[in-house]
C-alpha cells in the first residue's frame, strides 16, 4: 500500500486547481490537511469545500507542523523565492508554481538549498502532461523522429483589463514579468522538453496590448544545441486563444494541439515522412496507456519519485532553463544582442532581469 503524504496548499487561487486535478484525483496517495491564505474569506470557502480543517493565516505556521510532508506554494511570484526556502530548509518537501523564483542567482540558491535539505523540490510544469505530448516525447526520445530541423512555438492567448486589475498583476515588483514570464513559459518548456537546449537567442519584447509596466508581446529566433532552429511568438492581445507548437524532424513533423491551456492532452497530429516511419511509430505506441493530462500525472510522478520509484517528473534545473529563456529575452531585447547559453553568474542580468528602476 502506497504512503498517504500530507499537504498544505498556499495560495487559494491557483492553489484550487492542484485540489481540484492534482489531490483529488490521486487521494490515495495525497491528503491535504491545511489550506494557508491571507484572505481570510477565500481560505475558509475552499477549506469548507474541500473539508479542510486547518486554515492557517500565517506560512510560518506551516513550517512547525510535524505531520505535514509538503507545502505547495501557489502565491504570487514575489513571494515564492522565501517560501521555497523556508519549507526546504524546515525539511519539507515543496511543490512550486512557475515562475520558480525571481532571478538566476536565486534560482542557483534554490538548488543549492535543494541539494543540503531533506525535502525534495517540484517546479510545475503541468502542461508537459497528457497522451498528446507524451506520445511525441516518446518517438522522439526513441530515435523514430531523427535529426530535429526547425520549430515553432505560438502562445496567442488574451489578457484585458480586467485580468490586470487584480493588484500585483502587471507590475515587475510583484509579477516579475509578463506574458514571457507567466503565460508563454509553458508552451516554452514544452519545446526544450521535446527539443533539447538551447544555443542561443535573439528575442524583442514590447508592450502594446495593455496599460501594464511589463511585456505583454514577445518574438525571438532561436539556435539549439541540436542545430536546429527555432522562432518563439506571444501575445496577450489574440482574438481566440491557442497554443502551437509544431516541430519539423527528418523523419517527421509534429504538430500540438492548439487548446491554449492543455496542448497536451488530446492527441498531436503526426505527419510521418514514409511507410517505414509510420509503421515505426505505430509499433511504439500500439499498447499505449492513458496519461492524464496536466496536474492529476504530476502529482502522481512526484509521488513516485518521493517513494524512490522514478526521477523527479520537473526539476528545479528545468526551471532554471526556462528562467535562462526569460533572461535572455529581456537581455537581448535591451541591448540588440544575441544571447548565448547557459548564462552563467557574470550575465550583466543574472542577479535580476527587472529593469534598473524597478530593482
Amino acid at each position: 500500500m502506497s504512503r498517504i503524504y500530507t499537504v498544505a496548499v498556499v495560495g487559494g487561487g491557483i492553489g484550487r486547481s492542484h485540489i481540484v486535478e492534482g489531490y483529488a484525483t490521486n487521494s490515495d496517495l495525497y491528503k491535504v490537511i491545511a489550506i494557508c491564505d491571507l484572505d481570510a474569506n477565500r481560505r475558509n470557502k475552499l477549506a469548507d469545500e474541500f473539508g479542510i480543517e486547518r486554515r492557517v493565516e500565517n506560512f510560518d505556521d506551516l513550517l512547525a507542523m510535524d505531520d505535514l510532508d509538503i507545502i505547495d506554494v501557489c502565491t504570487p511570484p514575489m513571494v515564492h523565492y522565501p517560501m521555497v526556502m523556508a519549507a526546504l530548509r524546515a525539511g519539507k518537501h515543496v511543490i512550486c508554481e512557475k515562475p520558480l523564483v525571481g532571478s538566476l542567482a536565486e534560482v542557483d540558491e534554490v538548488i543549492a538549498e535543494e541539494s543540503k535539505s531533506k525535502g525534495m523540490l517540484m517546479p510545475v510544469f503541468q502542461y508537459r502532461f497528457g497522451n498528446g505530448i507524451q506520445q511525441a516525447k516518446k518517438i522522439i526520445d526513441a530515435g523514430i523522429a531523427g535529426k530535429p530541423y526547425v520549430g515553432t512555438v505560438e502562445t496567442l492567448w488574451r489578457r484585458g483589463p480586467d485580468y490586470y486589475a487584480v493588484p500585483w498583476r502587471g507590475k515587475w515588483k510583484t509579477e516579475l514579468g509578463g506574458v514571457l514570464m507567466t503565460h508563454a513559459i509553458h508552451p516554452h518548456d514544452i519545446f526544450t522538453y521535446l527539443m533539447g537546449e538551447p544555443k542561443s537567442l535573439f528575442g524583442r519584447v514590447a508592450t502594446r496590448v495593455n496599460d501594464i509596466e511589463v511585456e505583454d508581446c514577445i518574438s525571438a529566433s532561436l539556435e539549439m544545441e541540436s542545430g536546429a532552429l527555432a522562432s518563439f511568438t506571444a501575445t496577450l492581445g489574440s482574438a481566440d486563444e491557442i497554443s502551437r507548437i509544431r516541430l519539423m524532424f527528418e523523419n517527421v513533423t509534429i504538430e500540438s494541439d492548439h487548446e491554449a491551456y492543455n496542448p497536451g492532452k488530446a492527441i498531436w497530429t503526426i505527419l510521418p515522412r514514409n511507410d517505414a516511419t509510420k509503421a515505426a511509430i505505430d509499433a511504439l505506441l500500439a499498447n499505449w496507456v492513458d496519461v492524464p493530462s496536466r496536474f492529476e500525472t504530476q502529482m502522481r510522478l512526484f509521488h513516485d519519485a518521493l517513494e524512490g520509484k522514478a526521477p523527479l517528473p520537473v526539476t528545479s534545473r528545468d526551471s532554471r532553463r526556462a528562467l535562462e529563456i526569460v533572461t535572455a529575452f529581456y537581455h537581448s531585447s535591451e541591448t540588440r544582442e544575441e544571447v548565448s547559453f547557459p548564462v552563467t553568474p557574470t550575465h550583466p542580468k543574472y542577479g535580476s532581469w527587472l529593469p534598473e528602476e524597478f530593482r
